[in-house]
């Protein structure tokens, strides 16, 4: 279906097109912007809450500023969809997420106007403040930085660091905190309820909007009102909130907070914020899925909701063949079984309860759960605090995001053997949201590390298991690693089963190749390797099961029958399964001719899992290929 472009919205091709407007029209550009992307959103899935929250804070910075040569960095991105259709993507919009589509986050090789690529959180204001800091040594004072950052992104070590080092900076650095209350889950911790008392401090805010518009908005009486009203304010705050501003602490000049609804007002107050030099701080408020009554009332769902009826808002519910549970669900469901058995397990996350299903332990245990907020350093080490005084911590962290870790994984945990398991969902490939989410570097990160355990089931209950042995005593550090999306048993609640740690299997044998693999590409492996049965070629197929300490029985037992073998990992080939097989069969002596096949050395992009596994070559047609050129069986054998 094709989008309604609205009047205004057609005359925009860009930026300057923007500033053309009357200010007066913004507001009726902002309600056919909110349009176009529910229209987009409803048939090709995006993330639409956020980005319907903030149309008007980005029509109102991109009519200020002087977009591309002033710079604006959005954290996450998952807001920048009106970012990205004014700047010359609207025609291109319905390709957002696709397979050589665009991105649905901002990236600098896309547009001029991405200033920054993002995909992770709280990076924004670090990289606004370089930038900022080479327009100075660049004699480019006059260049503008904005860092959009939500009120979940800014409680982060990282955003906390950058405001640090910005306090102490002349550089020409405007951060805006969207404050909505809500990142993909509710907000948690300090920093939430601070900015929920500045929100909602009735008396605080009437003051201070009498004080701004007495001085005429901090611009009738030039700079001494501007230090008039912050001078003022800051005593207001402290007063009435009874504590000091966070923001102020790190010697930004706080303004808010405001409307981030009000296109008018908003335009008018960041006119008011570029003549004011240095680290300044914006505090807007925003509701999350604006303009849409679904999205709105229902904010988590609606982050990301998939295909919907944008009438209705009824979500289509995805349709699966044999009603395998997603991984997730497995997950959530079993570690509150093992939680009841168990008395010294609890749960951890960095702000993806609902996302890993953490949040079904939280509802039945709340006081065993915890949402972290987006902290994933303090996940960890929080982690190895608890292991060291006798819990054992179920760390759930996305794959992309446990990188953010890494030293802590090392230092704190590893080192230390401590015993922590981390389950790191959304292992390998994740789809359309592309290079920035895929867990493609977890295998070989971790298999490097000492004292670590490292594996990934094949299916529903080789998880179930990894999570029941994992969490015996003596284990110490334990990573689970699997996929986005569903498995392959509808009857997935199988009894419990101790699994040997480092222990393989083989799942077919056979007398011409072999195929070794680890994760659920074992099972696209076990269909060639029964389509092959019936063309009469024999072909046996190993699932590892543990990376590391690896099966090195099962190794020596491959080699001695197989001189030609194929390796097969939803990760990348430099430093994973494959490259380890190739070093044990160096290092034992046997010559064999392996092939790997798993992620290649560069950043795939955004599109279906499906499309993903075909380019890199290693769905069930690419493992085919692979088998058909490594045994030169003739094509037509396929």
């Amino acid at each position: 279906m094709t989008a309604k472009i609205g009047d205004l919205l057609a005359l925009i091709n860009d930026p300057s097109d923007l500033r053309k407007l009357k200010v007066e029209d913004l507001p009726k550009l902002c309600a056919e912007i909110r349009q176009f992307i529910i229209d987009v959103i409803s048939t090709n899935p995006g993330h639409l809450g956020a980005s319907l929250g903030t149309v008007e804070l980005t029509v109102a910075i991109h009519y200020v500023f002087n977009t591309p040569f002033d710079k604006v960095i959005w954290d996450v991105g998952h807001q920048a969809y009106t970012h990205k259709i004014i700047t010359g993507r609207r025609d291109v919009f319905h390709t957002n997420r696709m397979y050589n589509g665009i991105s649905g986050f901002p990236r600098m090789k896309e547009s001029e106007y991405d200033a920054f690529g993002t995909g992770h959180s709280s990076t924004s204001i670090s990289a606004a403040l370089g930038m900022g800091v080479a327009a100075n040594l660049n004699n480019e004072r006059d260049r503008h930085h904005v860092a959009f950052i939500g009120d979940g992104a800014i409680s982060a070590g990282m955003a906390m660091e950058a405001m640090n080092n910005a306090g102490v900076s002349t550089a020409n650095l405007l951060v805006i905190l969207n404050d909505n209350g809500i990142a993909i889950d509710k907000n948690v911790g300090a920093i939430k309820d601070y900015l929920a008392d500045i929100v909602t401090s009735g008396m605080y805010n009437k003051i201070r909007d009498k004080i701004w518009l007495l001085l005429g908005g901090g611009t009738r009486y030039g700079k001494n009102s501007r230090a008039i009203v912050r001078q003022f304010g800051n005593a207001l705050k402290s007063t009435l909130l009874n504590r000091s501003n966070l923001f102020e602490a790190f010697n930004f000049r706080y303004f808010g907070p405001v409307d981030g609804h009000d296109v008018i007002r908003l335009v008018k107050l960041l006119e008011d914020m570029k003549r004011i030099h240095g680290p300044k701080l914006l505090h807007v408020v925003t509701v999350k899925g604006k303009g849409y009554k679904h999205a709105e009332k229902e904010q988590t769902v609606y982050h990301a909701p998939g295909v919907f009826d944008k009438n209705t808002g009824e979500i289509q519910e995805e349709k699966c063949h044999n009603q395998a549970p997603k991984f997730q669900t497995v997950f959530g469901r079993t570690i509150v079984e093992l939680a009841e058995a168990n008395p010294k397990i609890v749960g951890i996350t960095p702000a993806m309860s609902t996302g890993c299903s953490l949040n079904i332990m939280m509802n039945k245990m709340p006081e065993r759960t915890f949402d972290v907020g987006i902290a994933e350093q303090h996940a960890v080490t929080f982690s190895a605090g608890l292991a060291a005084a006798g819990m054992i911590p179920f760390c759930n962290i996305y794959s992309t995001f446990m990188q953010r870790a890494y030293d802590q994984v090392i230092h704190d945990v590893a080192l230390q053997k401590l015993h922590v398991v981390f389950c790191l969902d959304r292992g390998g490939l994740v789809g359309e949201d592309g290079a920035t989410h895929h867990g493609s570097f977890d295998l070989a990160y971790l298999n490097c590390i000492p004292n670590m355990t490292v594996s990934s089931p094949m299916n529903e209950e080789d998880l179930r298991n990894l999570m029941y042995t994992a969490q015996l005593e003596g284990k110490g550090p334990f990573a689970i690693r699997y996929p986005r999306g569903r498995g392959v048993m509808p009857e997935w609640k199988t009894p419990f089963r101790e699994l040997i740690v480092g222990k393989g299997r083989m799942l077919r044998d056979g007398a011409d190749a072999a195929i070794i693999t680890i994760g659920p590409v074992g099972n696209d492996a076990e269909a060639v390797c029964a389509d092959l049965d019936t063309w009469g070629i024999s072909v046996a197929h190993y699932s590892m099961l543990f990376l590391k300490p690896l099966d090195t029985g099962l190794l020596h037992e491959i080699f001695r029958k197989f001189k030609k073998v194929i390796t097969v990992e939803d990760g990348t080939v430099i430093g994973g399964l494959g490259s380890v097989v190739i070093d044990f069969m160096v290092e034992n002596g046997y010559s064999a001719r392996v092939k790997k096949l798993g992620i290649p050395d560069y950043y795939v992009e955004q599109g279906t899992i499906a499309e993903l596994h075909s380019e890199c070559g290693f769905d069930k047609e690419g493992i085919l290929n692979a088998l058909q050129h490594m045994m030169d069986l003739p094509t037509s054998a396929g």
